[in-house]
């Protein structure tokens, strides 16, 4: 089968190689003339430009976008007028459902059938397969069915569940038409609000095994500090890269965040090379919106998210007026901050 790739970054390019591989046509369009050349080299036909790109295609096109969420609508409008009726759009990026239902209106006028197809994978992506949730109409699902099955892991990627009773679901081949327009998006932005408590989880657990040789310093005695009232409860030295890797093997939490977590300890022990800053591309605030509207409690999530907010400094001016309040009742001054070890 043909298909079109608009995006060709860690995701988009890797997607193509996956798709080559298994005997589909893909035609990549890039800005980067390095990166559209290294595809060709591997079987693909490049272009640097939309109405190249769009010649290439044969009728009916598939068209796939993996571009940031804040580009879709921009390469829509410059897209969507060289499309025929028809014609399917995939957005497989991380848009919020809301856009996607959006879009899948407003194509649907032109006869341009819309895909929202939420894609997890990374750039592990090409070797483990991607899971794919998928919203739109029955018929473009079917019809992109061999896309998504060359794309995904496939059922051997996991052991079947005992007992599961939907045997033959595209679900065990990991990927699945989720429902209506933006479902896709929609279970993609849960996914990823899960992601941020299992990262914050996995994070804050470690930490405090980090922490547990507190004991083993000086005791500080002043007004400003709380005292360790056991420091004899607090004298070990983990090896924080062992407990990672012996909790892959027999435990209840294991997971691939877990194994990233081994990889991340055995190749920097202290994880000298991050400052600790962390991103937020939009899933996480959207999962706690949807939350609110439904009336769902997500206290778990919501601190998850709240804590990257806080990682990245936007939490710092809050402290400030914390101290500053110590300071006005009290007359507390502020002490200097600890090192790490």
């Amino acid at each position: 089968m043909q298909i079109g790739m608009i995006g060709i970054g860690r995701m988009g390019g890797d997607m193509v190689r996956r798709l080559l591989r298994t005997g589909h046509r893909c035609v990549v369009y890039g800005r980067q003339a390095a990166a559209v050349e290294a595809l060709v080299a591997e079987g693909a036909v490049g272009t640097l430009n939309f109405s190249e790109f769009i010649a290439c295609l044969a009728a009916p096109r598939v068209v796939w976008l993996m571009v940031p969420a804040a580009a879709v609508d921009g390469v829509i409008a410059e897209i969507a007028p060289l499309l025929a009726p028809g014609d399917i759009l995939v957005d497989g990026g991380n848009s919020r459902y809301h856009d996607a239902i959006r879009r899948s209106s407003a194509l649907g006028h032109q006869g341009i059938r819309y895909l929202d197809v939420g894609t997890s994978g990374g750039v592990w992506g090409l070797e483990r397969g991607y899971c794919l949730m998928i919203g739109g109409e029955p018929e473009a699902v079917e019809m992109l069915d061999p896309i998504f099955s060359a794309l995904a892991p496939g059922s051997a990627s996991v052991v079947p569940t005992p007992g599961r009773q939907q045997k033959g679901s595209t679900a065990e081949q990991g990927y699945l038409h989720c429902g209506p327009s933006g479902a896709g998006h929609f279970v993609k932005m849960i996914h990823n609000g899960i992601e941020y408590g299992l990262m914050a989880a996995y994070a804050e657990g470690f930490n405090i095994l980090r922490h547990a040789g507190a004991g083993n310093r000086e005791q500080v005695h002043d007004a400003e500090t709380t005292p360790l009232q056991h420091p004899e409860h607090f004298r070990y030295d983990f090896n924080l890269a062992d407990i990672a890797e012996l909790w892959r093997r027999g435990s209840v939490i294991p997971s691939w965040l877990l194994d990233l977590s081994a990889q991340a300890f055995a190749n920097q022990p202290s994880l000298e090379g991050f400052s600790g800053r962390v991103s937020d591309s939009g899933e996480g605030r959207w999962t706690i919106a949807a939350a609110i509207e439904a009336g769902v409690p997500a206290p778990v999530l919501s601190a998850a998210l709240y804590q990257r907010f806080s990682s990245r400094g936007q939490g710092d001016f809050a402290d400030q007026l914390l101290s500053a309040l110590r300071y006005q009742f009290g007359g507390h001054i502020e002490k200097p901050t600890a090192k790490e070890d």
